[in-house]
């Protein structure tokens, strides 16, 4: 079980090799022995307890897109999900609605200081700064909302490459927007691959054992019964 739960993320790395702003993700484990029997003969099992991501950032790649955002240092943006509740990404593959809503990839609203952020119909020349404001030839559009955590370890991940926080947050303070950029995955492809294949060969080793066991009881069972 642990095999296959490692081998899942693994398989989701994988195929999460060319979104826009994923983090690769690692299992957890640790020892976790039992005395069933009371008997001092403890059994040993390996406990997987959760997974951390890869918080090293992906390679930039310019776009020209001017609703496209990167972001320099360790910050996330914030995106209204379908409950109402805050995601938060760093996926700034962003586009503008029919009706002028900026939002992201999967159409949720890319949210503001205030709330979501509508691009006016008119608008040209739109300019995101390193701060996050949107402004155009009239002038301030808003500014997206972009926060540093504390423990970046706390986030849990909820699908469409976003993240609900579990922890502290605040405003971000050394984190800048690059306009017309997009953050590739940080996920090695070389490595995703080795481990693979090693998940595999280990998976087969113990399917080979437990097939060995199973043969050596039922062998014994035989051999009694005969007797």
């Amino acid at each position: 079980m642990v095999l296959q739960t490692n081998m899942n993320i693994v398989s989701n790395n994988i195929a999460n090799m060319n979104t826009t702003g994923f983090r690769g993700q690692t299992p957890l484990f640790e020892e976790y022995i039992s005395d069933p029997m009371h008997n001092g003969d403890a059994l040993s099992f390996a406990y997987d307890y959760g997974q951390y991501q890869n918080t090293s950032p992906g390679s930039f790649e310019q776009t020209g897109n001017p609703f496209h955002v990167a972001l320099e240092g360790k910050g996330f943006m914030a995106v209204q999900m379908p409950g109402g509740e805050t995601g938060y990404t760093r996926d700034g593959n962003f586009q503008k609605m029919p009706d002028g809503t900026l939002t992201n990839a999967a159409g949720f609203p890319v949210l503001g200081q205030g709330g979501s952020i509508t691009i006016p119909a008119g608008a040209t020349e739109v300019v995101i700064d390193e701060n996050g404001v949107i402004s155009d030839q009239n002038g301030s559009i808003g500014q997206l909302q972009i926060v540093e955590f504390d423990n970046e370890q706390e986030l849990e991940a909820v699908g469409n490459n976003l993240y609900k926080s579990t922890g502290g947050f605040s405003p971000a303070e050394n984190t800048r927007a690059q306009q017309g950029f997009i953050e590739r995955s940080n996920v090695n492809s070389v490595v995703e691959m080795t481990n693979m294949i090693k998940i595999l060969r280990d998976f087969q080793s113990t399917q080979k054992l437990l097939e060995g066991e199973h043969e050596r009881l039922r062998n014994a069972i035989q051999k009694l019964t005969a007797a």
